[in-house]
Parts: structure tokens; sequence; C-alpha cells
């Protein structure tokens, strides 16, 4: 009933246009303290002003006019003030990228521009966050909220098995288009997500994505690429009251930021936006200067479109009623490197190029980062075909030691997916892995990668095998040959010599022709049970996965193996097996095979190897 009646009054206050006289001049805010209009004090049709930027990088002044105050319309206790907007506001409306724009009566100020009145309103009416409730993140400590807005809380229906988790919901956000959602009468004004450097193609499959997080991915282009995330030699005279400010999430050769406007500053600590950025609390993020190329007009869905100049600060609280940043405060980020290698039909490399860029580092936005950046680089190239493999070999450093050795191949397929797609769902699926863990947050010293696209689809399962003696004796070789059958072209076939130890116990077993995923299964799936795998034990079970190039050469024995965390332990005892099952507990869970894999050696192809074989040997 409350909303309702705040309708009438928001219509009934539609027919004034607030507008400056013609005499008045105003100048625009300045860094430092401020009187603070209190919003117990505001009453109807109270006249002020509300600074933004629409072109460049000086803020405007646009009239307002205040329609009332609406009790706990932004939570318990957190009321939010209805305000008209004259001026240049009344043709562009309440356009992405105003929030935090501040509003003032009689010099004092009264709170930040961060709501809006749905879509196709007609009258540029928006909410008011109270600098009073801004002000309180000043204040707040290191604890995170619970409804943090990162990409795995995007909604959609997961109906297509792809493989990766990460893949899995940018698909089936995608796969839901026309979400309809009962918002509220009044929502926050989306964040315009400035996406330079890249394709088209990756909005379109990562936009709903942001969409669902209340995001506006928007293309732009960049005034400068920004490599380092040292502040500007003048950042003590940046971003004052009015300006855009933009929370940077990738910099460099591809960037990524968030658009808003600076709504108060002391000298030192910046509060904007009025709303949260994602809510995610305490944050390391680098904090930019930012400029304004135009504003689109639209009763749908104005935006501005903007560059991130100059890195100044860092933002450190993403909260319920704004961001805070601090000047001077410098961040780190994940250098990143890619290099995007294209071969001829002669197996030698046409043209090769390089992207370096930063991503920050989060551990629910850093494996997203990966993967959207990943594709950007291997999917706009003009070298880019449908029949195409890609082979990616990348290396991943870590702070204190240790370090990933990632190998790959993904080929198109008879999937729907796009081969850039698979490639960059699994690159982005290892930053997951390691960033789930529970013990300790990862930080990463520097990323490499290097993807080669191959011109045509390489990819070829195991058809059969044979053996020439499937009679065998201890301390011999056993001449085994592997039939393959490629996607095209003629049957391969392999030749190699499979060696029986010694002792091995009389009767019958088994060599295993097989993939990659064929031996990862069951050791992946006892990493995935393990809630309490540390970060030491995640890197040592991603890098002693087999690469999907290879085919490989095991002997099977009729004895069980056991799989805890990152460890393989064949051909346990029954005493022992005993013991270790008694002692485990239901959150270290063990996994148990009844075959025991001894693996003999692996044949690298260039191509994706599917399949598995296997062949009886008797043991004489």
């Amino acid at each position: 009933m409350k909303k309702h009646i705040a309708a009438v009054v928001v219509l009934a206050a539609a027919a004034l246009l607030p507008a400056f006289p013609e005499e008045l001049t105003l100048q625009a805010p300045k860094s430092g303290k401020v009187e603070i209009f209190k919003a117990s004090e505001l009453r109807p049709g109270m006249q002020g002003v509300a600074w933004t930027v629409f072109q460049g990088t000086q803020p405007e002044a646009i009239p307002v006019e205040i329609i009332g105050l609406w009790k706990n319309a932004w939570g318990p206790k957190q009321d939010t003030i209805l305000a008209k907007l004259g001026g240049k506001a009344q043709r562009t409306n309440v356009a992405g990228g105003m929030s935090g724009s501040p509003v003032y009566i009689d010099g004092k100020l009264v709170g930040a521009i961060a709501l809006r009145l749905s879509m196709f309103s007609p009258d540029a009416i928006c909410g008011i966050t109270p600098i009073e409730l801004m002000l309180e993140i000043n204040d707040l400590d290191q604890s995170r909220p619970m409804d943090a807005r990162t990409p795995d809380k995007a909604a959609g229906r997961r109906e297509v098995s792809v493989p990766s988790e990460l893949l899995a919901q940018a698909v089936a956000a995608g796969a839901s288009p026309n979400l309809r959602r009962q918002a509220p009468l009044m929502t926050p004004i989306e964040t315009p997500l400035v996406f330079s450097g890249f394709h088209e193609s990756v909005l379109q499959e990562f936009g709903p994505v942001f969409q669902q997080l209340g995001i506006s991915a928007v293309q732009g282009g960049a005034s400068g690429a920004i490599y380092t995330t040292k502040p500007a030699p003048d950042w003590k005279d940046s971003l004052k009251p009015g300006e855009a400010v933009a929370g940077v999430l990738v910099s460099g050769d591809m960037s990524i930021t968030g658009l808003g406007t600076v709504t108060y500053n002391d000298g030192k600590r910046v509060l904007a936006f009025g709303h949260p950025f994602f809510n995610l609390g305490p944050v390391d993020m680098p904090m930019s200067k930012g400029e304004v190329l135009m504003v689109l007009a639209s009763a749908f869905q104005p935006n501005k479109f903007a560059n991130a100049t100059e890195i100044v600060g860092a933002l450190h609280q993403d909260r319920h009623s704004g961001i805070m940043g601090v000047l001077g405060a410098e961040t780190e980020m994940i250098p990143v490197t890619v290099s995007v290698r294209s071969f001829g039909e002669n197996n030698a490399v046409r043209s090769e190029k390089d992207f370096h860029f930063n991503v920050f580092e989060q551990q629910k936005w850093t494996p997203n980062l990966m993967m959207l950046t990943l594709f950007n680089s291997v999917s706009a190239l003009n070298e880019f075909m449908e029949e195409a493999t890609y082979r990616l070999s990348g290396e991943v450093d870590l702070d204190g030691g240790g370090s990933l050795s990632l190998n790959t191949m993904q080929a198109s397929g008879e999937m729907p997916m796009p081969a850039p797609m698979l490639l960059a769902g699994w690159w982005g699926d290892k930053f997951n892995r390691l960033y789930l863990n529970a013990v300790k947050t990862p930080r990463l010293k520097r990323v490499s990668v290097t993807v080669d696209l191959l011109p045509e689809r390489r990819v070829a399962s195991i058809e059969n095998a044979w053996i020439a003696d499937s009679d065998v004796r201890p301390g011999n070789d056993a001449a085994v040959k592997v039939f393959l059958r490629p996607y095209r072209g003629d049957r391969m076939e392999r030749n190699f010599k499979v060696h029986i130890p010694e002792g091995l116990s009389k009767g019958e077993h088994r060599i295993l022709l097989s993939d990659a995923e064929t031996l990862n299964h069951m050791q992946n799936m006892a990493g995935y049970l393990s809630r309490y795998m540390d970060l030491s034990e995640t890197v040592s079970l991603i890098n002693q996965e087999r690469s999907n190039n290879k085919l490989y050469i095991s002997l099977l024995e009729s004895t069980p193996t056991a799989y805890y965390d990152d460890k393989t332990m064949p051909s346990l005892p029954a005493s022992v097996l005993n013991v270790m099952q008694a002692g485990r507990t239901s959150n270290r869970p063990m996994v148990m095979t009844a075959e025991s894999a001894f693996e003999q050696a692996s044949v690298p192809f260039d191509c994706v190897i599917s399949g598995s074989y296997s062949l009886k040997i008797t043991v004489k």
C-alpha cells in the first residue's frame, strides 16, 4: 500500500518541471568536508541541485525538486528520497552511470541519485540514497555480505550438459531470455559495465549473466590502455563530487570498467554510486577517473558512454548503500599474457598476436574474468574458422611458490557450442577449482597462456586394438597395436610394447588403452567430494591431470585403488584399506575402484583423443 501511495505522489509531482533561474550561477562542488542536509528535515517542493557529467570530465548542474521521503523503501530504517530531475536530465532520463550524482540543498549534501522509476517512465523521477547511509560505509569492517552479486548467483535454467560449471552458468543465463522479474517500483540504476577491446560476440554470449546481476554490458572504447595500478601523479586532485569514477575489473589491451559518479570526497576517501556495485563487501579493486563521451537518451535504458582514464586509487568497500575508495592507494591485479598463434596447412606459424592485460582478483569474479578474456582473445581473430582446433598451454604462478602447468586441445564437434567457448570454459574452470579450496585463498603472481589455432578439426577416437599374443610372462614385453579413427581421413595405427612387470600375479589382467578423461575421472571425483582440500593439494591434483591429446597405456590389476584428496593409492592390502575406511570422515571421502591402473606409457598426438579399449592378457 505504501508503494502505491508513493506512486500517486510521484505522478502528482510530475507536472512540475524544476529549472534554474536564468540569473543563477552555480559552482561545481569541491573536495573536502561538507555540511549534511538530514533526510528527516526534507519537505516536498524543496529545490536543490545535482551534479553529473554529460560529456567530458566536468560535471554539470541539474535542477532537482524533492517529492517526498519514502520511508523504509531501501530496507529497515533505510529511507529513500523521491525527487524529480530537470534540465538535461528531462531529455536523457535517469541514465546508467548517474549513480552517485550528489544532490545539494542550500549547499548542504543530501545524498546520491541511485534509483529510478521502473522503465518507460516519461518523467525523470529518481530515488536518492541519503548521505547518512553512505557515510556508514566508512565504519564497516572486513565482514562480507551474504547477498554478494557474483556470476555463480545468476539465475537461469541449466538444461545443457557442458564441460564446465562456469560455462554452464553463462549458457543457462543465455538460454532463458525474457526473464520476468517482479521488480519493485523503484529500482537501482544499472551500472554500465564498459567493455573496451571486446568483440561483440563476447557481449552476446556473456551479456545475460551481467544483466541478471543488474549490470548493463556496454561495448565501448578506451582513451588509452591502462597497464599499471600505480596511481597517477594528480591523484590528490581527482574525483571531485559529480565527476565520473570507475571500478576496474580488467585493464590493458582489453578492459572492463564499471562506471558511476562520485558523491563525496573528503580529500582522501571517496564515496560513490549510492547503491552496491556487486555488494562484495571488502574489496581491493583499482579505482580510476572517467571521461564521458555522451549520454544516450532513452525511455527504456538510458546510459552513459564513457572511458576509464587514469588509476587514482583503490576501492576498499562495496556495500548496500554505495562504494568507498581511497585516493592514492595502490592495489594488485593479476598480470596476464595471452599469445595466439595461427598455423597454416604446412604446420608453420602464419601470424602471432600477443595480448597483455591485468585481471581483478576475487574468488568469484577472477575465474569468470579469465574465461571471458580468453574467449575474447581467440574469437575475434581474422583467422577464426568453424572447422578449427585450439591447442592451449598455460602456466599459472602462485604467490608463496607453486605453479600450475595446463595443457589441452579443444575442437568443434557435434555440440552446438563453438570450440573457443569450450576452451574458455575449460580454462576458467581451473581457476574456479583453485579459488574453491576451503582452506586458503590463492594469490596469483602471473598467468601466461599460448593458444595455437590449427586449421582443421583434429579429433580421433580409439576404435580397436590388437595384441600379438595374449599369453604373457612376467619380465617380457607384449607387442600391441592400436587403431584410431580420425574425424576425416585414413585410419591411424600405432605400434608399441607393454612391459609385463616382474612379480605380476598369475592369471587374467587387462591392458587399457584410453583417453585422459578415463584416467582422470576417479581421481577428480575424489577431489570434488573433499570439502577440506587445501591449496597445495588442489594444485597437485590439477597438475596430475592428463592431457587430452595423448593416448595412455595402462596395465590393470584386480586389486583395489583408493583415491583420497590428491593422492592415488593402488593395490592396497585389505588390512590397510579397513584402517583407512574406519578413520576417514564424511568431509574427506575416499573413492574406491576395484582395479589398479599402472600407467605404462603415453603416446602424443596432434589431435584430441577420446574413447577407450581393453585387451585381456593371461600371465603364465
